[in-house]
């Protein structure tokens, strides 16, 4: 799956934004739980996280161990990349579902038109696992992408209020279509 949208923040305060996971499940309104449970390094961590359940209860919470990685490109342009791990202290448990995520990650670019805001790119390419029709999967995946994009521009305009504080709906970002 991949989703595009215009964020109104610079390239690098957005990438900040999605890449620390400290106040993710503030604006991500899909997760319950998103820690960073190890670090490798400046720019590797490993997180763990738990979805919320999707499609009125039809799919119930996920939980994921996810490799992260950030690399900052020549031109201002930002990657985050992701892929699910084992790892020995947080093993599978009986409450979740253990989903898998392929190669998946964010692209995050200045707009040329004006480079104070940023192009975001999301590829996501996840095993949900457990007995789901794959149908439900199809028909939920791209609603929840876009309410990815949604939510991050509405958690960066949040963060930029006054009270830099809380969650607030206003506003949707642009998006592009592919063809």
């Amino acid at each position: 799956y991949r989703v595009e949208g215009i964020i109104p923040e610079s390239t690098a305060k957005l990438s900040d934004f999605l890449y620390k996971p400290e106040n993710r499940v503030t604006w991500d309104k899909s997760l319950k739980v998103y820690n960073m449970v190890h670090r490798i390094d400046s720019d590797t961590i490993i997180c763990h996280t738990i979805t919320q359940s999707f499609a009125m209860g039809s799919i119930s919470p996920r939980d994921f161990i996810d490799l992260v990685y950030f690399k900052r490109y020549e031109g201002n342009m930002d990657i985050i990349s992701s892929n699910s791990v084992d790892f020995p202290a947080y093993p599978p448990s009986s409450s979740y579902v253990r989903g898998y995520n392929h190669a998946c990650g964010y692209i995050c670019s200045p707009l040329q038109e004006n480079p104070a805001h940023s192009k975001l790119v999301m590829f996501i390419q996840t095993e949900m696992r457990g007995k789901l029709s794959p149908s439900i999967i199809e028909a939920t995946m791209p609603s929840n992408l876009v309410s990815f994009i949604l939510n991050a521009k509405d958690g960066i305009k949040a963060l930029r209020s006054p009270a830099g504080r809380g969650y607030h709906q206003s506003g949707h970002s642009s998006f592009l279509k592919k063809k």
